[in-house]
């Protein structure tokens, strides 16, 4: 078996307030394979933007990344100079935002985007070959060359969409990075948008990281899952094992929130509130919520421990959950 692209062992970011430190991602554990789609799923606050962020370096004061190490094709990003970072951004690991309305200057054209950023790593293009470049990667997801002419605010929320997921494959990176890409967008295009970007990345063999609340989405779209909570991977593994033998209580609830087409029934959310990450609870961050809680989940954070082959869980109750 290849080695996997992306290796990340013990990540820690970590928000400095005059309180404490709010630990938002911690001790964060997981590998990419080539050509594989992970989803990161959790509730608002669960730190997976922070981690996603944490692994392109662009988390921003009063934010620290406190430890771990980042592997992409064997090389650290934490241990890279700035400089050295910026360079691999976009050409190695890119990013797709989540709020495409915001990441896109609004006093400049569409092509212009792209040529900045084409332009901040390979400055020997000729325009020539910017403009035909640029052309090939809007058709890529769908769109007209017309586009490249028009300003942000001339285009639909979908077509913006697009557009980032164009610059986010503009220099063919080995690993990329969507963040919530259609949180704002209404169901028809959540699927057009979803179809692109599967496609892209069928074209670049590229793996990427899919971040987001849609339970739903992530069962049709990812090969691999990963549940956060409070900042903590609390199970991952398979897409279809973990939604046909979910092992932690946080996993089966948020399954259990998904409507159904066989039965009516009250939609189920999951009982009370997600913990400060600035005070964590005495041992399992889930505990005050688990109803399948026991007396070892107040003693001790619990590690991400391999149960099954290729299934990884933090829970106390994972031997049980297995059997």
């Amino acid at each position: 078996m290849s080695a996997p692209v992306l290796q990340v062992r013990n990540l820690c970011v970590h928000y400095e307030t005059d309180a404490g430190p709010v630990k938002a991602a911690e001790n964060v554990t997981f590998d990419l394979a080539r050509s594989e789609r992970m989803g990161l799923v959790g509730e608002s606050g669960s730190g997976k933007s922070t981690t996603v962020l944490a692994l392109l370096r662009m988390v921003t004061p009063p934010g620290r990344i406190r430890g771990g190490q980042v592997l992409l094709d064997g090389a650290d990003l934490m241990a890279l100079s700035p400089e050295q970072m910026r360079r691999m951004r976009g050409s190695a690991i890119s990013l797709i935002p989540q709020a495409a309305m915001n990441s896109l200057n609004p006093v400049m054209r569409v092509r212009d985007h792209f040529y900045d950023t084409i332009l901040a790593h390979d400055r020997t293009m000729s325009r020539a070959q910017l403009a035909a470049h640029t052309g090939e990667l809007v058709e890529a997801v769908g769109l007209r060359p017309n586009v490249l002419r028009m300003y942000p605010h001339e285009l639909s929320g979908g077509m913006k969409q697009r557009v980032c997921i164009a610059m986010g494959i503009c220099l063919r990176p080995k690993v990329i990075i969507a963040d919530e890409p259609t949180s704002a967008l209404d169901v028809v295009v959540q699927r057009q948008v979803m179809e692109t970007l599967g496609r892209i990345q069928r074209q670049l063999e590229a793996s990427i990281i899919l971040v987001g609340h849609d339970m739903g989405l992530m069962a049709q779209f990812v090969d691999k899952i990963g549940i956060m909570y409070a900042g903590r991977l609390v199970e991952l593994g398979p897409v279809t094992e973990v939604f046909g033998l979910p092992l932690h209580p946080y996993t089966r609830l948020l399954i259990n929130t998904l409507p159904s087409l066989d039965a009516k029934a009250v939609f189920k959310g999951i009982p009370g509130q997600t913990p400060s990450l600035l005070n964590a609870p005495a041992g399992c961050a889930f505990h005050e919520r688990c109803p399948d809680a026991v007396g070892d989940c107040w003693k001790a954070q619990h590690v991400l421990t391999e149960v099954l082959p290729g299934r990884w869980v933090a829970c106390p109750c994972h031997a049980g959950a297995a059997a």
